[in-house]
């Protein structure tokens, strides 16, 4: 595990808030030189603090009008059935998130959607027809007042 001080922690802070900054300018908001801020900026993706970076996309300019969390319980807690069902999950574009938890079920999606109606095809059609699927609840996503996510 890296050992992160303030200063780090500061510069993830800013870079999550907006990766395309200039470093000059994560520099001067963290209170480094421009070659120091660098240094560690470099030394964070090189231990795989900082794996990628990505674009915040703006969901209803991509035609993205609803979004579901959506829990699912396997009958088979098996292996085999985790990786089918996790197979089948990752050729499916709508499914955004995918996240393997505990609890009473085994799985919990984060789905996008153009509308309920396409929604409830891909419930039906895609997810429904799974055979390892033994139970289906979905939270439709009313606002979103706080998502850090990039």
């Amino acid at each position: 595990m890296t050992k992160l001080d303030d200063i780090d922690h500061r510069i993830l802070r800013e870079l999550s808030r907006d990766a395309r900054q200039p470093n000059l300018a994560l520099a001067e908001r963290v209170g480094l030189s421009p070659s120091a801020c660098l240094r560690r900026v470099q030394a964070l993706e090189r231990a795989g603090v900082i794996r990628s970076y990505r674009a915040v996309l703006d969901p209803a300019k991509l035609g993205i009008g609803f979004v579901a969390y959506v829990t699912v319980g396997l009958g088979t807690h098996s292996k085999a059935a985790q990786e089918a069902f996790e197979r089948a999950v990752a050729r499916a574009p709508e499914v955004r998130e995918c996240h393997n938890i505990t609890g009473s079920v085994e799985y919990l999606l984060r789905v996008e959607c153009a509308d309920l109606p396409a929604y409830k095809h891909w419930h039906t059609e895609i997810l429904g027809t799974l055979p390892q699927v033994r139970a289906i609840t979905t939270f439709v996503v009313m606002g979103s007042p706080k998502d850090d996510r990039a």
